[in-house]
Parts: C-alpha cells; sequence; structure tokens
C-alpha cells in the first residue's frame, strides 16, 4: 500500500516543491497539468536541449509516500518540503490510497491492438490478431521507441503500405524498436537497413525482427553508409532531421522516395528550409499536431 499525494503549485513553484518532496523522502514524484482533460490544457512538446522555457500555469504536484506513514508525519513532511520550495504556505492538497496491484497486467491492458491500414496492424503478444489475415506485427512495448501507437509512427506506416513495392530497397534511419523495417519487410520490401544511434535499440530492432520473422539488416548509425536506397523513412527529431539533412538525403536513390517524421506542424517550414537544397518536400499527411513531410529525389 501506498499514499499518493497531490498539491496544487504554480509553475514558478511546482519543480522547486517537486525536488523538495524527493529530498524530503517522497518515493517519487511527477508533474502534470491541473487543467488537464479541460479546455483550458496546454500539451507542451520540446526536445533535447529545446525544452519549454515554463510548466503549466496550474501545475499539480503528484508525490508518493509509504502507505504506513501517519497522518501526522505526512503533513510535517509536506510543510518542511513547501518552505524548503520557498511556498509562503503549505498548498492545498488531497490523498488517496494506492492499493497493490498486478502491474504487468494493468500495464497491457493499456495497449491493445492497433489497426494501421486494413493491410497492417501492430499487435502486443498477449493479444490475438484480430484479423489473421493482414499482416499483423507482433511488437510489445519495451526500452526501444515505437510501438504504432504514436501519430508520428502510425503516419510514417501508412506511407510504406503506399510506397512499398516488391523488392524495393528501404532505409529505416533512426529505427528504435525496428518497427518501421519490419513493415517495410513484411510489406514486401527486399533489402531493409535499419540503424540507430542507440545501441540498445539496435538490439530490440534485432529481437523483434527475429520475432516476426522479417528479413532485416541492422547496425549503428556510426558505420559508413555507402549505398542508396529506394526509400528512406526517418523518425526521429526536428533538429536532428535539420542537421542530418545532407547525410539522410544523399542516401536515397536517383527517383526514390523519402518521408520525414518526428515534426510538429509549427515546424514544419523549418524542415522543408533545410531539405531544399536537396530534396523538395511537402506535408504529406497530418495527424494529432504532427505531420509526415515527403518528398522525391530527382530521377537521372
Amino acid at each position: 500500500m501506498w499514499i499518493s499525494v497531490t498539491l496544487q503549485a504554480d509553475a514558478a513553484k511546482a519543480e522547486a516543491l517537486s525536488d523538495a518532496l524527493m529530498e524530503i523522502g517522497a518515493l517519487s514524484v511527477s508533474i502534470e497539468d491541473a487543467d488537464a482533460g479541460t479546455a483550458a490544457e496546454k500539451p507542451q512538446f520540446g526536445e533535447p536541449g529545446h525544452l519549454p522555457s515554463a510548466l503549466w500555469d496550474h501545475s499539480r504536484v503528484i508525490a508518493l509516500f509509504d502507505g504506513d506513514t501517519t497522518d501526522e508525519a505526512l503533513r510535517a513532511t509536506l510543510a518542511a518540503a513547501a518552505q524548503a520550495a520557498g511556498l509562503a504556505a503549505l498548498p492545498p492538497f488531497s490523498t488517496e490510497t494506492v492499493a497493490e496491484q498486478n502491474w504487468v497486467q494493468l500495464t497491457q491492458s493499456q495497449f491493445d491492438p492497433i489497426r494501421i491500414t486494413d493491410r497492417l496492424w501492430i499487435v502486443p503478444s498477449w493479444h490475438q490478431a484480430p484479423d489473421a489475415g493482414a499482416i499483423n506485427i507482433e511488437l510489445d512495448p519495451g526500452m526501444a521507441f515505437g510501438t504504432g501507437s504514436h501519430p508520428t509512427t502510425r503516419l510514417c506506416l501508412e506511407w510504406l503500405c503506399e510506397a512499398v513495392t516488391p523488392a524495393c530497397s528501404v532505409l529505416d534511419y533512426g529505427c528504435g524498436s525496428g518497427i518501421l523495417g519490419i513493415a517495410a519487410a513484411r510489406l514486401g520490401a527486399g533489402d531493409v537497413l535499419g540503424i540507430d544511434i542507440d545501441d540498445k535499440a539496435v538490439e530490440a530492432a534485432r529481437d523483434n525482427a527475429e520475432r516476426n520473422q522479417a528479413r532485416l539488416r541492422l547496425q549503428h548509425s556510426a558505420v559508413p553508409l555507402g549505398d542508396t536506397f529506394d526509400l528512406v523513412v526517418a523518425n526521429i527529431l526536428t533538429n536532428p532531421l535539420c542537421v542530418l539533412a545532407p547525410a539522410i538525403a544523399a542516401r536515397v536513390a536517383p527517383g526514390g522516395g523519402v518521408a520525414l517524421s518526428g515534426v510538429l506542424e509549427t515546424q514544419a517550414d523549418q524542415v522543408i528550409e533545410a531539405w531544399a537544397p536537396f530534396i523538395a518536400l511537402h506535408v504529406g499527411a497530418a495527424l494529432d499536431g504532427w505531420i509526415r513531410l515527403e518528398g522525391r529525389r530527382p530521377g537521372p
């Protein structure tokens, strides 16, 4: 049993209060948007080195304490944390008891099969495939990014369903879990290469490819690439997509296609401009504030 405490805090004090609670004995602390689920909710997006400058105007700090903590001791702890965070008084708070649960089962219940198209599904290992006649990729949440649930992954998978032709070559630049490369191979691509900067991602992608009987070459992104590919897909982030534009574009064969995601609608012009000297891009699709940029390298 644990005790979960939710405290109200403004943006200026939320992080300080969170730090103080951890230092004073909380088992874990998180900060959330107090307006989540309302019209005042404010989604925040950031990239490494370019994080949002402030948290939500109305934040809530949620701290977890041992279930044996008495009411008196809990209030004293919260008051001390508030003082350490520079608050004039202990903010309003509420408590609730968190019972022991089967956390594995609870986590699994949050991941259902995902329909990408009638032709392609992403199915966790603990579920039956809804359509046995479709291409079903078995993939569980893990350490590497990419389960099919995020809009950017879905946008790239939809593009592959349209773009992959029998025996074509595909490069998955920043492969993560390997989901895009696996999908390309299962959709009929011939030579599929996945690369990533993270060794654990390469390892995860290899395991997932074997599980799905997908022929997929994998390597660390530090290994030089000399080949070009009929299709190149990169679901990473805006900044690396801009910085790596010359390197990624060079891997697209003449007449070949490229799809980029991990880009917010507000960042489209930034990426298009960075790629302009190499390949002309346009917005191919959008979903939940994210976009897919597409382009084709001029033929010979």
